[in-house]
């Protein structure tokens, strides 16, 4: 469950998603602890909530522009591991012939 924060900010990067949108895109999660996750995003000062009034009531979320900061600087984090994945395990490969144990 400590993803879900993730998760859920990852899907309302695109622009604003209606709460079924974000259900269906934020998989293994239950309805209840991803109404609790977007409460404390919101809390947090990272989504917005609107309420449109119509029956039922259409609920949209989006980021705000310290999530968009966030969601960029995960982004860029992302693509520095991927770029870097192979060199990270040949090192480690090294490392561990130079630590092996003699037999």
């Amino acid at each position: 469950m400590a993803r879900a924060p993730h998760r859920s900010l990852v899907a309302t990067a695109e622009g604003p998603i209606r709460f079924t949108a974000l259900e269906r895109a934020v998989t293994g999660i239950s309805r209840r602890m991803l109404t609790l996750t977007l409460r404390n995003l919101e809390r947090d000062g990272l989504l917005t909530r609107t309420v449109h009034p119509t029956v039922p009531p259409r609920v949209e979320y989006e980021i705000t522009p310290v999530a968009r900061e966030l969601y960029e600087t995960l982004l860029r984090l992302t693509d520095w591991a991927e770029r870097h994945r192979t060199t990270i395990a040949r090192a480690r490969v090294a490392y561990d012939a130079e630590r092996a144990p003699s037999a």
